[in-house]
């Protein structure tokens, strides 16, 4: 039989002055999406931990009414710090059907030179989980750094080991927060906590 695979159905999100490139693995399934942006599940901290680092407010990005992400909020607050966004699996097969990286099969990596090559004051990559962090390892010639840790490539790019946001992965969204509020800061970025 053969294997069902998927394309990324989201362009890589660049502002202008991109300045830090964060990359996961590869959406869920549209069926979990509450919008067609990354990070879509509401089970996924990623966006409720950005309101709290930038807002001081985990739902500074959330409707709670509607439960909804407020998307204009959030591409203006990546646009205003200069965050871009993409996956690290650009063709993909899930093993089990679901959104897990342990049963993800990448069947081809994103292209990351040309990526970086987009955004020419990115001098920084921070990965969300064990499998994007292995898969940027590989891309760029080094090893994984431990969790909330950098290394630097040949091209003096700072690569970041970041928490997963999956809820799957159970930590606090205050303890998930911490290791990217010091990235944040680290460059030079205003945090709220």
């Amino acid at each position: 039989m053969d294997k069902e695979i998927e394309i990324h159905p989201f362009q890589p999100y660049i502002p202008p002055q991109a300045r830090v490139l964060i990359m996961g693995t590869f959406p869920p399934q549209p069926k979990r999406w509450s919008m067609e942006f990354y990070y879509p599940n509401r089970s996924n901290d990623f966006w409720f931990m950005m309101g709290l680092i930038f807002s001081g407010d985990r739902y500074a990005l959330y409707d709670t009414a509607t439960r909804t992400f407020r998307l204009d909020d959030i591409k203006a607050l990546l646009n205003r710090e200069g965050i871009a966004l993409s996956d690290t699996g650009y063709r993909i097969h899930r093993q089990a059907g679901n959104a897990s990286d342990k049963f993800l099969e990448i069947i081809e990596p994103v292209n990351l030179d040309a990526l970086l090559a987009k955004m020419p004051q990115c001098h920084t990559i921070a990965t969300t989980g064990e499998k994007a962090a292995g898969v940027i390892a590989q891309l760029t010639d080094t090893v994984a750094p431990r969790m909330g840790e950098m290394v630097t490539d040949a091209r003096g790019i700072e690569i970041w080991r970041m928490p997963s946001t999956s809820r799957a992965y159970p930590v606090s969204l205050e303890k998930k927060a911490e290791p990217y509020a010091r990235m944040f800061s680290h460059l030079g970025m205003n945090t709220k906590i």
